[in-house]
């Protein structure tokens, strides 16, 4: 009897069946034509409505918390998001309060102010600063600012950091900043008196309870009995605009068609002809280097090229990411931390060290042999200075 030896099994890898490749491909493509698909509708949209200093909002841009302390200070606050209502509810012992009226034309917003003695801008544009005759942007910047103007309610506010400022116009008065630009401008003409105020952060929810910030809100919105605040709304605007054509409009109607034919026309050949991945396959490098020769290397080149500063900035590194781990900072800490944590470890004052750690660096060899030393002395004495650690005790 003939024994037949059962044949070794086969070591050829299995591959998938061909159609999970089809079907995976073609989710791809789908999933490619629907974001595209996405973006363009998202950009043909015409740009939403912002919700910036609402007096109804609730978020972190809105202003409820400005509405409701003004209520709380018996202030009625309505708010009205059509002008021929906030118009209509205008008398004398109001405050009309708005952000930049963008919705509106410059007709429409005359004949909005038209009834107003007292007005307020929570924000406004190079184009209504031009048009009321307050100013314009300036471009400096402050971290912090006092009143420094004679109006009577601002007395008492202390001081506000504010985002943007203005150059006042002749005439206007500014306050909250310097000759370089204020934070708030005050003009009175005719017996109306207008007040602009990039409040975009000072009176929204978020930044409210900052600083100044309450303070100048009540200061400028406080003073009257009733405040109409409105609010522009796209629904609201009087401002005629034609839509602009795109790019469908300007192209034959069998444009649109031919390019989606020839999208799926791609994707088609590209799945039929498309390279098929096998598996993953590890190959042995032909050659090993090891870090440490990257590193002499670099070192022999460096100092073939007598480059002191770059040698120095080496060390630094080094012994700052050392001095960081070692005194329980985070990987990223700054220079400065770095230096203040280090000199409160050694009790020493701070600034101490932010030159050796940060200031300039040696420009010969010998500068740079000492400032190695000194590195090396500074990082022996943190560690020396270590406290013990609770298994000791």
């Amino acid at each position: 009897m003939t024994l037949v030896e059962d044949s070794p099994a086969s070591t050829a890898e299995v591959r998938p069946p061909r159609w999970r490749s089809v079907v995976g491909w073609t989710l791809i493509a789908v999933l490619l034509v629907g974001v595209a698909w996405i973006g363009m509708q998202v950009a043909a949209t015409a740009p939403s409505e912002t919700r910036s200093l609402d007096p109804e909002g609730r978020d972190d841009v809105g202003a409820l918390a400005l509405a409701e302390i003004l209520r709380d200070r018996g202030v009625d606050v309505h708010v009205f998001r059509s002008r021929s209502d906030a118009r209509a509810a205008i008398d004398d012992d109001t405050t009309l309060v708005m952000s930049n009226p963008y919705t509106l034309s410059d007709e429409g917003l005359a004949e909005l102010l038209a009834p107003a003695e007292r007005v307020v801008f929570l924000s406004a544009g190079a184009h209504l600063l031009s048009e009321q005759g307050l100013g314009q942007y300036a471009a400096a910047s402050l971290t912090s600012a006092s009143a420094d103007c004679v109006v009577p309610e601002f007395a008492e506010i202390g001081t506000i950091v504010p985002d943007r400022l203005f150059v006042a116009a002749d005439g206007v008065q500014s306050c909250f900043g310097d000759a370089e630009g204020a934070a708030v401008l005050v003009a009175e003409s005719d017996g109306v008196r207008t007040t602009v105020v990039d409040g975009t952060k000072l009176f929204s929810n978020a930044y409210l309870a900052e600083d100044g910030n309450a303070a100048l809100g009540l200061a400028l919105l406080g003073q009257t009995q009733r405040v109409v605040w409105y609010v522009p709304t796209l629904g609201d605007s009087d401002v005629e605009a034609s839509t602009a054509e795109t790019l469908g409009d300007l192209t034959p109607p069998w444009v649109t068609p031919a390019i989606l034919l020839l999208l799926l026309s791609g994707v088609a050949a590209a799945v039929w002809r498309g390279r098929r991945f096998g598996p993953l396959v590890s190959e042995t490098l032909p050659v090993t280097v090891r870090a440490s020769e990257t590193m002499h290397g670099r070192a022999r080149l460096t100092a073939r090229a007598g480059d002191a500063p770059h040698a120095a900035a080496a060390l630094r590194d080094g012994a700052q990411r050392r001095l960081a781990r070692g005194l329980g900072l985070a990987a990223r800490a700054t220079t400065d931390e770095i230096a203040d944590a280090a000199s409160d470890r050694l009790r020493i004052p701070r600034g101490t060290l932010q030159t050796l750690l940060g200031g300039a660096l040696p420009t010969d060899d010998a500068s740079l042999v000492e400032f190695a030393r000194r590195l090396a002395e500074l990082e022996d004495a943190v560690e020396n200075s270590r406290p013990a650690d609770r298994g000791d005790r």
